[in-house]
């Protein structure tokens, strides 16, 4: 049995390019005890590779140069020397950008797929889910009535947030970059309002949909439109920093918010989420959003991409706003 995966071959400086990364093919070894073999049937592609990507440690060590790139991934059991989990068994976890992994079950998930799709795993029910369900409920905190302001908002993660807010009871606005996503958000998510950052005036329209200030920012693209949000902020404001996907390829020169001090006047909080904080809270969570998805109050949107041999092109996708749903490489 060969395993074919792909391993960051350098670090990029800059963009993520093709050349970052080789493909390499070898047989699987037998398990050890207390291991098993998960053949991989979906790859989440999240924004936070790019960081992974870089050397040293943040929250999560940096990726090696010559292993496997790391990445949530989702399978089936197939081969099993570990008590705790039988073939047959649906599993994820960071199990890398490969066609099977050994693991010792460490970090592993077992996944109820009668809760939807496999995919859904590794988006709405997986990591990016629990970054909106725990970043939004935890972190913002929102109240019946409130305005919530998503950047990066046709993304999983913010439209995730969105729809959650509209079930709290909020005022919902988010900014894309096309007009067929600012639709999308209107139509399928739920939003009272959608802001396309590349052609509308933000401030204004922020002024206009929230002349009262904005309640809660949820963050996932950082620089100017960080400015902007924080000029607009009510008065005991919660902002929520995810991400800064607008600036991931130069961090070395990142537009910092100049209006900082925005947060004094309007008595806020500004928080960061890492969602790996609420692990022991997550199958409860996705209960949750389970639910609220067969009560069609949440509507999930997948981008899905076939083979191990399209992951490089397919990751840049994330960072040039190519791609319209949750990313998801299967095997």
């Amino acid at each position: 049995m060969n395993n074919t995966k792909v391993i960051l071959a350098n670090r990029p400086k800059g963009a993520v390019t093709e050349s970052n990364f080789d493909i390499l093919t070898e047989r699987v070894r037998d398990l050890k005890d207390g291991e098993l073999l998960i053949k991989i049937e979906a790859i989440s592609l999240d924004p936070a590779m790019r960081g992974w990507m870089n050397e040293g440690t943040t929250y999560i060590k940096g990726v090696e140069i010559g292993a496997v790139m790391r990445s949530f991934s989702a399978g089936k059991v197939v081969a099993t020397k570990n008590d705790s989990f039988k073939e047959g068994d649906y599993v994820s976890g960071l199990l890398g950008v490969q066609n099977y992994s050994i693991s010792d079950g460490t970090g592993l998930s077992k996944l109820d797929i009668s809760n939807g799709k496999l995919s859904y795993h590794l988006g709405i029910l997986g990591m990016p889910g629990m970054t909106a369900y725990f970043g939004l409920l935890e972190k913002g905190k929102p109240q019946k009535g409130e305005t919530v302001f998503i950047s990066g908002a046709a993304g999983i993660v913010g439209s995730t947030v969105g729809q959650i807010a509209k079930i709290k009871g909020c005022v919902v606005i988010g900014s894309a970059g096309t007009d067929a996503k600012c639709d999308y958000l209107i139509n399928e998510c739920g939003f009272d309002h959608a802001i396309n950052y590349k052609t509308d005036d933000i401030d204004a329209k922020l002024k206009e949909y929230a002349p009262k200030g904005v309640h809660i920012f949820y963050d996932n693209v950082g620089g100017p439109i960080l400015d902007i949000a924080l000029a607009n902020l009510a008065q005991g404001a919660r902002v929520t920093i995810c991400g800064a996907i607008s600036q991931y390829n130069d961090m070395a020169n990142i537009h910092g918010p100049q209006n900082y001090m925005k947060i004094v006047t309007a008595r806020g909080v500004l928080n960061g989420i890492i969602v790996f904080d609420y692990v022991s809270q997550w199958p409860e969570a996705a209960k949750e959003i389970a639910t609220w998805i067969q009560e069609k109050k949440i509507h999930p949107k997948e981008h899905v991409v076939h083979g191990l041999d399209n992951f490089p092109s397919t990751l840049k996708m994330l960072y040039t706003g190519e791609n319209f749903g949750k990313l998801i490489l299967t095997v």
